[in-house]
């Protein structure tokens, strides 16, 4: 009898251990992630340090199984296929889905505005994580901002560009709404490339001039051989954000703890991605240096002029979208309340010290 009862109780326990097992493999999520980044674009390596990095926090629980943009789909396709929830998640630039809703613009980047810091800032701890969620939320999204750069390089090309003057009639490769409508105002027209197409748009004269990235990104994207100018600073993205872009119902299949696993994953890699990025440009400005590129700086009046331009531009979108009001809003009160510190500490500050922006009082009349 005691033989028995001994091999009875055996028995359970290895079926609630093969009952757990079985469990923890039922329980372990298969996703499938692209980007809207090609291989051969430094900006995937982003994607791909956060998909990594939750395979080894939360690879028990979920398992992302990461696919290089144009792998899968087109890059302009990673955002429906992700809402209809065809792919549970895909890295992103907001700015491409401005045409859906321009509050995408200023969650991407913004026009003589913020810089990396102001979006570290703002994102995790001025109410900035939040407003992605409600924006990407009307699309039956989660987003995880993991990425943002410092400022873009400029513009590159064969023409020379000293000052905001030679922009009159030039045609510009630009990425951004409000980016494009700033640029018009200065007499240049912009044109809509994907990042691929920047450098053979260079070098076959469809374009004056183009943007695409950070120097180290535009770098290792060849525009040094085909671009003999380059004007900085980058005014048009002043700083960038990037994220991951997760379908709400496979979001809410995940539990509390590997959600956190996932949002923890997200924040580690945008701290990376900022210093990472940051390095990279600066080695890649002595290679473009190296290579005979000649750099041209616009003038304190100049840029003091663009600020004028995209103060405008930002009220003027306002009063067209409550929600690219409502972020804008969020981003201005954040540049006001943080000056009390920040411009105390100057110059050791880490932010940049600003006294002309756009009015609160004209956006929250928009609202």
């Amino acid at each position: 009898m005691k033989k028995m009862t001994k091999f009875a109780l055996t028995s359970l326990a290895a079926g609630v251990a093969f009952a757990a097992l079985t469990s923890t493999a039922q329980a372990q999520e298969q996703w499938t992630m692209t980007t809207t980044w090609p291989e051969n674009l430094d900006l995937i390596k982003i994607d791909q340090h956060w998909a990594e990095l939750v395979n080894q926090l939360a690879g028990d629980e979920v398992q992302i199984n990461f696919r290089a943009g144009g792998t899968l789909m087109p890059g302009t396709e990673v955002f429906d296929a992700t809402e209809t929830g065809a792919i549970q998640a895909a890295g992103d630039w907001p700015g491409y889905w401005a045409g859906l809703n321009p509050a995408f613009s200023p969650l991407a980047t913004t026009t003589s505005l913020f810089n990396g810091v102001d979006y570290l800032n703002w994102i995790q701890q001025w109410g900035g994580f939040e407003l992605y969620q409600e924006i990407y939320g009307q699309y039956n999204m989660v987003y995880l901002p993991y990425g943002i750069t410092n400022n873009e390089s400029g513009f590159m090309g064969r023409t020379p560009i000293e000052s905001i003057a030679d922009l009159e009639g030039k045609r510009l490769r630009l990425s951004g709404r409000d980016q494009g409508r700033v640029l018009e105002e200065l007499g240049g027209s912009q044109v809509t490339l994907a990042g691929g197409e920047v450098y053979q748009a260079i070098e076959r004269g469809v374009i004056d001039a183009g943007e695409f990235s950070t120097p180290g990104v535009d770098f290792n994207a060849g525009f040094a051989e085909v671009a003999d100018y380059w004007a900085t600073p980058g005014w048009h993205q002043s700083a960038s954000v990037f994220g991951v872009m997760i379908n709400k119902d496979s979001w809410d299949a995940l539990s509390e703890e590997t959600q956190a696993k996932l949002r923890t994953a997200a924040e580690a890699t945008m701290a990376w991605s900022l210093s990472w990025s940051e390095r990279e440009s600066t080695e890649a400005t002595r290679k473009f240096i190296d290579a005979g590129v000649t750099i041209n700086q616009f003038s304190e009046e100049d840029l003091a002029r663009i600020q004028e331009i995209t103060n405008e531009v930002i009220v003027r979108g306002a009063c067209e979208h409550p929600d690219h009001a409502k972020v804008y809003h969020s981003m201005i009160s954040y540049l006001e309340d943080y000056a009390a510190w920040r411009d105390v500490t100057a110059p050791f500050n880490m932010s940049r010290t600003m006294d002309n922006l756009p009015s609160l009082e004209e956006i929250e009349a928009c609202l």
